[in-house]
């Protein structure tokens, strides 16, 4: 899958998401410091799925109706990076192909997946 990494990862999880074989655009290597609305117009040129942790990316699609190609929303804040990348890597295994067009949550225990976006 193609991803578009929010600045807000350590590079570690970006690399291992790389190692399992997905095309990872990540914002700390390219443009730094956009705001979430340029990032959201930056997947859909590159149709990527941003991945992050920041939730107004939520309040931007269904609240104000921004175009997206998808959305992985980690609320993981307190596990430490070896466990947030694993969980990561198994949800996206077990629901890769529902990830495209859809806003996904990743929690310790669940993954949520709200289709037309």
């Amino acid at each position: 899958m193609k991803f578009l990494a929010d600045e807000n990862f350590e590079p570690q999880f970006v690399a291992r998401l790389r190692d399992e074989g997905h095309e990872v655009l990540f914002l700390d290597e390219y443009d730094a410091g956009i705001d979430d609305v340029e990032i959201l117009a930056m997947a859909i040129d590159q149709d990527a799925i941003v991945i992050t942790n920041d939730k107004d990316f939520g309040e931007l699609i269904f609240r104000h109706g921004f175009e997206s190609r998808g959305v992985v929303f980690l609320r993981l804040y307190d596990l430490p990076l070896i466990e947030r990348v694993e969980i990561v890597i198994a949800a996206i295994r077990m629901h890769e192909a529902e990830l495209k067009s859809a806003f996904t949550v990743i929690s310790r225990k669940s993954v949520r997946i709200r289709k037309s976006l």
